[in-house]
């Protein structure tokens, strides 16, 4: 109990000058999971494909395992209800992510809004939030939310998507 309670305080900590690289990608999972679940928190219903979207999410960005996902979204559930900004957590990611990464985390976010079949406003201006504070062009931003808006009507590029 007191190395999980350590683990977690380690974990909010921001990493020390020289730190390890471990300790660093722990920091970037960290602060991209509490992103995912903060748009899991920003509807008003909880629906169970919103999480496993965001394990779904984690799994394919750091390639973890299922256990290891799960722990990761439950670390990030109790951050985020602790944290009051945004920032600390999307500093991290740019500091450590390329355009590239960070598109696909947008998309990420997107899929994980719809999930549930409904995207509600606040999911759509924490999303925006969270895109604007990773320095995300808006163009690239449309793109992404096309992308998941696809894949969660399951169809292909170029078919009807629902409307929005």
């Amino acid at each position: 109990m007191l190395k999980s309670l350590k683990a977690l305080f380690d974990t909010l900590l921001p990493p020390a000058p020289g730190a390890d690289a471990a300790s660093a990608e722990h920091q970037l999972q960290l602060a991209t999971a509490v992103m995912l679940v903060e748009v899991m928190r920003a509807d008003t219903s909880f629906h169970a494909g919103e999480r496993e979207a965001v394990l779904a999410a984690l799994r394919d960005k750091f390639a973890l395992t299922d256990d290891e996902a799960t722990r990761l979204a439950e670390l990030a559930e109790a951050t985020s209800r602790q944290s009051t900004d945004l920032f600390s957590f999307t500093s991290r990611i740019n500091e450590r992510f390329e355009m590239p990464q960070k598109l696909r985390m947008v998309e990420h976010l997107w899929r994980v809004a719809y999930a549930d079949g409904h995207l509600a406003d606040h999911e759509r201006h924490v999303l925006w939030r969270i895109a604007d504070l990773l320095h995300v062009p808006p163009a690239a931003y449309q793109h992404a939310r096309l992308r998941a808006q696809q894949a969660a009507a399951g169809g292909a590029p170029g078919q009807d998507t629902p409307a929005v």
